[in-house]
């Protein structure tokens, strides 16, 4: 899809690769099921984990709003935020996803969805009550840059590995554990497929854990620069980052927890008193946003 949002080659290599890394690691674990599993068992545990797969991938939108406990609002509802999204969209170029509306506190927004034409923006009434109109339009810029460049695809099949690796390490174990309660012929080898299954698993998850990190932090920095030139307001999405970081630090960290599973796609995480330099971030720090965001305020302060 193509629109007016600033490209960035550097992110779509970075989608790339992780896409392909991931498609191996996935058949890596396959096939290490294949060896370590009674043949009966292999082709039933694989046909499910590529169907959760599936599912979540189809689904996205759907999983997202219910953990948040979001609905899906019309533009009689909310008529404000989808004039301003109506208004980026005719400036972007592109397709208008469905809008969403979270009632919680905690203030901050995400994009979800398996395709542009399936997608949708969400924020939090929490998010609606502390920003003005063009630090809104910032944040939503922001998340529909996630729509058009398509990561938020990327994210979702990510974000599956994870939990297609821990449900083929329980269908091994149960598998393993039936096949000796049973006393078959392969029953003395459920230890070595257990741990077979458990060591594939685990390099599967660590290495998805490591990608979906690195591309999350990358693709933040990349939507900061593409609603920054598209709004050409990048002080104001500057500001809504602050305001949204104070606000989430001020939410009770056990309220917090409870929202965490969607880090890799919110604004801002719902993580608060800890440090955001660590390997485990998904989110680049405070900092290095604004740092971005003053930059760009400078390069188009400039004469052309």
């Amino acid at each position: 899809m193509r629109t007016r949002f600033a490209t960035d080659h550097g992110l779509t290599a970075r989608m790339t690769l992780v896409m392909f890394l991931l498609g191996g690691l996935f058949v890596v674990l396959v096939v290490g099921l294949m060896f370590a599993l009674p043949p009966q068992y292999a082709p039933i545990i694989g046909v499910i984990g590529i169907g959760v797969a599936w599912w979540q991938w189809w689904n996205s939108d759907t999983v997202a709003m219910k953990a948040m406990g979001a609905r899906e609002v019309t533009p009689e509802e909310a008529p404000e935020l989808h004039g301003m999204i109506d208004r980026l969209c005719a400036m972007a170029d592109m397709p208008k996803p469905r809008v969403g509306v979270a009632r919680m506190e905690m203030p901050n927004a995400f994009a979800t969805g398996r395709s542009p034409s399936r997608s949708l923006v969400c924020v939090t009434t929490g998010l609606l009550q502390i920003l003005d109109a063009e630090e809104l339009e910032g944040v939503l810029a922001h998340e529909l840059s996630h729509v058009a460049h398509r990561d938020v695809l990327v994210m979702t099949f990510a974000s599956s590995a994870g939990i297609v690796a821990g449900m083929l390490t329980r269908g091994v174990s149960y598998g393993s554990h039936v096949g000796v309660m049973r006393g078959g012929r392969n029953s003395g080898g459920a230890l070595p497929a257990i741990l077979v299954a458990l060591l594939v698993s685990v390099v599967v998850y660590a290495v998805s854990f490591v990608l979906i990190r690195l591309l999350s932090r990358y693709r933040e920095m990349c939507a900061d620069r593409a609603a920054a030139y598209l709004t050409m307001k990048p002080a104001a999405l500057g500001s809504a980052l602050q305001k949204i970081t104070g606000g989430i630090s001020t939410i009770p960290q056990r309220d917090l927890r409870s929202d965490t599973a969607l880090n890799s796609f919110f604004i801002a995480p719902a993580i608060s008193g800890v440090s955001l330099k660590t390997l485990s971030a998904t989110h680049p720090s405070l900092e290095q946003r604004l740092e971005q965001l003053a930059r760009i305020q400078t390069d188009l302060g400039r004469p052309s």
